[in-house]
């Protein structure tokens, strides 16, 4: 049976940002790294890490009198749980009117274009 996902806040993400970018990290370690972009407290990021870890997204190994952090979810799987999230949420799980919605709103490059019809070369041939 697969796993629930780990549901993580947008808050969250930021300290989860800090580990998928060097990992493991001492928890001053995390917390200077977050104050970098946010004038968020220490004992918020550190409060933030403790649900973190209580959630399973990070591990926590003894490092004589500290802990060294990990991340146990990875940024992929918590970039498909979102994704997943938005299209169900928001597009009632299809893919054609969420491309729909940029198409009309958001400025489409040139490149974006090229990647969606290699995206889409793909897909067709996977299905023949």
């Amino acid at each position: 049976m697969a796993k629930p996902p780990i549901a993580i806040s947008e808050a969250e993400s930021r300290v989860m940002e800090a580990l998928w970018r060097k990992a493991p990290q001492a928890s001053e370690d995390i917390v200077a790294a977050v104050q970098q972009d946010s004038d968020w407290h220490e004992k918020t990021i550190r409060t933030l890490l403790g649900r973190l870890l209580g959630k399973g997204a990070v591990s926590a190994e003894k490092d004589g009198r500290r802990y060294l952090y990990a991340p146990v979810l990875t940024r992929e799987q918590w970039q498909s749980q979102e994704s997943r999230s938005l299209l169900d949420r928001v597009f009632g799980g299809r893919l054609g009117p969420l491309l729909a919605h940029f198409s009309e709103h958001e400025k489409l490059g040139a490149k974006d274009v090229a990647e969606l019809r290699k995206l889409l070369a793909a897909i067709e041939k996977k299905e023949r």
